[in-house]
């Protein structure tokens, strides 16, 4: 948490986030919100402006100390396989969102609204550096693909949980496979295995 952040604004997101968690994004309204973090409308909205943008820094707040939480000093272990050093930069991510479901319907929603540009840029520079760091000595071809095939599957999984198809339970174990079966090829490729062509 920033230490700028006073004890009303915190109140305030952790009210939201509260009221996301139990009752989706359409439960939030700034009446209630005030509410129960005991702070005036007026408080409300002159540091937020928008029920939106309320949302949008509460939910940033919650995954700085959720889930991206660690990822600043994370460092692979020497001699681990890749598979092991990305899933040790992703597991963290995406472990959070099990405990937490209403809140990652709320994020997915989030990010398709006005402003929600933000939490995926944010996302993109808390794992980046994490990923990178995994990621040294990988081809650069490789990485870029990585990133693309990754980045559309997450965004699958998450729309199909947040439409009800799938458990969220089911996001990390796909994600996971699907690393395995990429690092594998990588591996068989530019590792004397199993050329592919």
């Amino acid at each position: 948490m920033e230490s700028a952040v006073g004890q009303g604004e915190q109140r305030i997101q952790a009210a939201v986030v509260q009221l996301l968690e139990a009752g989706g994004y359409e439960a939030v309204q700034v009446r209630e919100v005030a509410r129960q973090a005991r702070v005036s409308l007026a408080k409300i909205y002159k540091l937020y402006g928008t029920r939106d943008e309320l949302i949008l820094a509460a939910l940033q707040r919650w995954l700085a100390d959720n889930r991206y939480a660690g990822l600043d000093s994370y460092a692979p272990v020497p001699g681990e396989s890749l598979r092991t050093a990305l899933m040790g930069v992703l597991r963290p991510i995406f472990e959070p969102w099990e405990d937490h479901p209403g809140l990652l319907i709320a994020y997915f929603r989030a990010r398709a609204a006005t402003g929600g540009e933000v939490l995926v840029q944010r996302g993109f520079e808390a794992v980046v550096p994490a990923a990178m760091t995994a990621l040294a000595g990988v081809d650069p071809a490789f990485v870029r693909d990585l990133e693309v095939i990754l980045s559309s599957l997450v965004y699958g999984l998450l729309g199909r949980f947040a439409g009800g198809e799938i458990a969220v339970t089911e996001i990390l174990p796909a994600v996971d496979r699907t690393v395995y079966w990429l690092t594998a090829g990588y591996a068989a490729e530019h590792h004397g295995g199993p050329s592919g062509h």
